[in-house]
């Protein structure tokens, strides 16, 4: 495979056999193999075992598992999107075609712009746009489409004041790129690759961390029809929309179904319905003071961001960080608790009830020990004086003994010892 792969684009799934997300996107990756042999793709669609060959892994930058990456001759594309069938397939499919795909009639326009909800399109001859153009795509092909056209295959309703352009459609009309408000043209698509609004969920959030921008969004319950979940959602599309050309570079906006996800990043339990502002970027997020009732009322609460009066909570300094690990774990003691109640006593109760045991043997032992030792150490001390030297009536009565002994019977007794010996 190492050698002869540039032969080939390859799709690539590098996992862990003991990895639990590797084993559910299995049945996933066989329907994508399927799909892209039945479409007569000319991707070739395999995966390879990453602890085993560890050295193509970490030539190709494999950091966890799974990782899915397209092989393009010396280029390799991460996918970073929802491990579905048609996701990946779809991506498959962009990364391995043209870099820039020409729009040659209105009528291929129409059509492309049907099935895609963002497109970029460059406008003109050769230039130094272009050459522009085509470095970022190269870039940001793993997220969007680039197309090329002329002038005369744009709709009607599309006036450019100067050529070359790129513009982006989406949203039912069209952007033109502006160097001098929109800086650099990566950073400017990279923050129009995402429709007005959007339907949030993690990996949403995950990918707009990289534009910059502050998410605004109605976290409700989708089969909730309620006035109230109707209504935070509507406030939320309506700024979007007639708002744009105040807060498009600085927020994105959309809603979120059900609070569970957000409460694990906020670390918060949130009653929805409600709205909140995330910052990516640093973990902190605004909550509005008072109910937002109306599209004033919310274009009031980001102007507030914006200057910054509002009170900005959550970040990621040391007491947060702490306070993520406390929550984190434990997050995760309630969650096997609640799926497997038994497995959880075993994981958790028998480590603390070794350490229980081994604590109760170590003050044990330590208390016996304190008190036997000088006991014994006492004993021991007057087992040897006794031995040595008998007691003070023995040593009495021997010294009285000597001292009724005349000079003559010691030196006859020395004597008879001496013959003795």
């Amino acid at each position: 495979f190492k050698e002869n792969r540039k032969d080939d684009i390859w799709l690539v799934d590098f996992y862990a056999p003991w990895c639990g997300h590797c084993k559910k996107l299995e049945p996933v990756w066989n329907e994508v193999g399927i799909e892209m042999r039945n479409m007569g793709s000319p991707v070739k669609v395999g995966k390879m075992d990453a602890t085993s060959f560890s050295s193509i892994a970490s030539e190709f930058g494999v950091r966890g598992y799974p990782t899915i990456k397209l092989l393009k001759g010396d280029l390799a594309y991460n996918y970073r999107g929802p491990r579905t069938k048609d996701d990946i397939v779809e991506f498959a499919n962009r990364v391995a075609g043209p870099l820039i795909r020409p729009l040659p009639s209105q009528h291929m326009f129409e059509h492309v712009q049907k099935r895609h909800r963002v497109l970029f399109v460059y406008v003109g001859g050769e230039s130094p746009l272009k050459e522009k153009y085509v470095e970022v795509a190269s870039e940001l092909i793993v997220y969007t489409y680039f197309f090329s056209a002329s002038e005369d295959v744009l709709p009607e309703y599309v006036t450019l004041p100067e050529l070359p352009a790129v513009l982006v459609f989406k949203d039912g009309t069209y952007f033109v790129y502006d160097e001098y408000e929109d800086g650099d043209l990566s950073s400017w698509i990279n923050r129009e690759r995402f429709q007005g609004y959007l339907t949030v969920d993690g990996f949403t959030l995950y990918e707009l961390g990289d534009t910059g921008k502050l998410v605004a969004i109605a976290v409700i319950d989708d089969k909730n029809s309620s006035v109230e979940h109707t209504r935070l959602k509507a406030i939320i599309q309506e700024v979007a929309r007639d708002y744009r050309d105040h807060f498009h570079r600085d927020f994105q906006f959309g809603h979120m179904d059900g609070n569970d996800y957000i409460n694990s990043l906020l670390m918060d339990d949130l009653t929805i319905p409600t709205i909140v502002v995330l910052n990516t970027s640093n973990q902190q997020y605004f909550l509005p003071d008072r109910d937002i009732e109306n599209t004033e009322d919310m274009v009031q609460f980001i102007n507030h961001i914006l200057d910054g009066t509002a009170e900005a909570q959550g970040g990621d300094g040391l007491l947060q960080r702490i306070k993520r690990i406390i929550y984190d774990a434990k997050s995760t003691v309630v969650s096997v608790f609640k799926s497997s109640p038994l497995l959880g006593c075993f994981l958790f109760g028998l480590p603390l009830g070794v350490i229980s045991i081994m604590c109760y043997g170590i003050c044990t032992a330590d208390t016996d020990g304190g008190v036997d030792e000088p006991e014994a150490a006492k004993k021991e001390n007057g087992d040897q004086e006794l031995t040595d030297e008998g007691s003070e009536e023995e040593q009495e009565e021997k010294n009285g003994k000597y001292t009724e002994l005349s000079d003559g019977e010691l030196k006859q007794k020395d004597i008879m010892e001496k013959k003795k010996d």
